[in-house]
């Protein structure tokens, strides 16, 4: 994931509590194991355990006609 620094990537991530979230993050950086990034949900700074992310992808910028 480090090479989407920047970008807005969508994960599925599993909390501390094991409920299990789909949202849109824009990475601000990556130490170690922590994801520095901005929930786009709630427009929160967010560290996510890049262990608890299942599932991640880039998300595509729409194109306009």
């Amino acid at each position: 994931m480090q090479m989407h620094i920047g970008q807005t990537v969508e994960i599925i991530y599993q909390d501390k509590a094991g409920n299990f979230t789909q949202r849109k993050i824009e990475v601000n950086g990556i130490r170690e194991d922590r994801i520095r990034a901005t929930c786009l949900t709630t427009g929160s700074a967010r560290v996510f355990l890049s262990a608890n992310i299942l599932s991640w992808q880039p998300v595509r910028e729409k194109r306009h006609a």
